[in-house]
């Protein structure tokens, strides 16, 4: 049966959002990053003109476009926008992976009766976003997920593009060696000194010299070159870790500082598992250095948790007990070790009645901090 992946892919969504939120800010070159020491989050497609990229540093953007307008990540209204789209495309398909918060695969391979002509359902999926959320989407439909993927920014923004099977060998063709999935800066530069330019190039090339060159990651380019991809859509799973980190203005050693950047973590990790209803064992602090040396530090609590106190306190005490602490540039806090199972309750009543206060106090939090926004609210350290 003839496979028929869709991508879709949200156009400069983080930076989409706030002009939407903002009118005024409609046609200008808006970036959303992490402040003077952070990277840029996502670029509007008017800052773009200027050079501006996600990745980029902050202060760069800056060099390349001094009128932009920079704003900070809204990560608790992303996410609500994303849950929406989402929620509606797993409602669409009957197999839908989504790998970020802006971009999902659709598996459509035999659905024409049930669902229609691809095309025709790409069409419905870009105007129900327009209409629910005012927000653009481009979209890729080829025979497999890395050609759905480079399809659906083939037109960007609001883009749909369709790759049919007899039309890959000549897309191929002429597509650049960067635009496949895992080729980076370096392995442009050595594909183009073996004087491979173009996808199509790699078939000229032994097999033996892209494995000593690549390893398994040579075959893989092999294949691709040759339009395979066997890779599966896989519906959504469970995530693995809930993460909030953040970038520091100024490197600092100052304990008082790095405290408050926990327990600011610690809240939003814990209103995130709160809102997708998980709880882990786990929780880990991570420190970035002045000399970019990275630690992560993790302490198995005893039960679950989604408690922004538990998550807190364990990791201010990781905090606390890091022997050699040197001026810090990135701190983060994070909970894994998610499981299903029925927490065992504290054997005195007092543990219980804690327990349930805290409850309730987070569940406070959280009702206010969506009226008013995150921050309306701080834990006092």
């Amino acid at each position: 049966m003839k496979r028929t992946i869709l991508h879709i892919d949200m156009d400069a969504f983080y930076a989409a959002i706030e002009q939407l939120d903002d009118l005024t800010l409609k046609g200008k070159p808006v970036i959303v990053g992490g402040g003077v020491r952070g990277v840029v989050s996502t670029a509007s497609y008017e800052a773009r003109a200027f050079g501006v990229h996600s990745a980029m540093p902050m202060f760069q953007a800056k060099r390349l476009c001094p009128q932009g307008v920079f704003l900070p990540v809204r990560m608790s209204r992303y996410h609500e926008v994303s849950a929406k789209i989402m929620a509606f495309l797993n409602a669409t398909s009957p197999i839908m992976e989504q790998v970020s918060i802006d971009e999902a695969y659709l598996d459509l391979t035999g659905t024409e009766r049930l669902l229609g002509d691809p095309v025709t359902l790409a069409k419905q999926v870009k105007e129900w976003i327009r209409h629910e959320t005012g927000l653009t989407c481009s979209i890729g439909i080829a025979p497999n997920r890395f050609l759905a993927k480079i399809a659906s920014d083939w037109k960007k923004p609001d883009g749909l593009t369709v790759i049919e099977e007899d039309q890959v060998e000549g897309f191929l063709k002429d597509l650049p060696v960067g635009k496949l999935p895992g080729v980076g800066k370096r392995a442009v530069e050595i594909l183009h000194g073996l004087g491979i330019i173009r996808t199509a190039d790699i078939r000229k090339v032994p097999e033996s010299i892209m494995l000593k060159k690549f390893g398994k990651f040579g075959r893989r380019l092999m294949e691709l070159s040759r339009g395979i991809d066997a890779s599966r859509i896989v519906p959504q799973s469970e995530p693995k870790s809930i993460s909030s980190e953040h970038t520091l203005e100024e490197d600092t050693d100052n304990l008082n500082i790095l405290m408050q950047h926990v327990l600011s973590q610690a809240e939003t990790v814990g209103r995130r598992l709160r809102r997708q209803g998980l709880k882990g064992r786990t929780v880990t602090l991570k420190l970035k250095y002045s000399d970019f040396r990275l630690t992560t530090r993790g302490r198995t609590i005893d039960g679950l948790t989604d408690s922004t106190k538990v998550i807190a306190d364990t990791a201010l005490e990781i905090l606390r007990n890091e022997k050699r602490l040197l001026k810090v540039r990135l701190i983060g806090v994070s909970v894994s070790s998610f499981e299903k199972s029925i927490q065992q309750l504290p054997l005195f009543r007092t543990s219980v009645d804690q327990e349930e206060k805290q409850t309730r106090l987070d569940s406070a939090v959280d009702e206010v901090s969506e009226k008013f926004g995150k921050g309306i609210l701080r834990r006092g350290s």
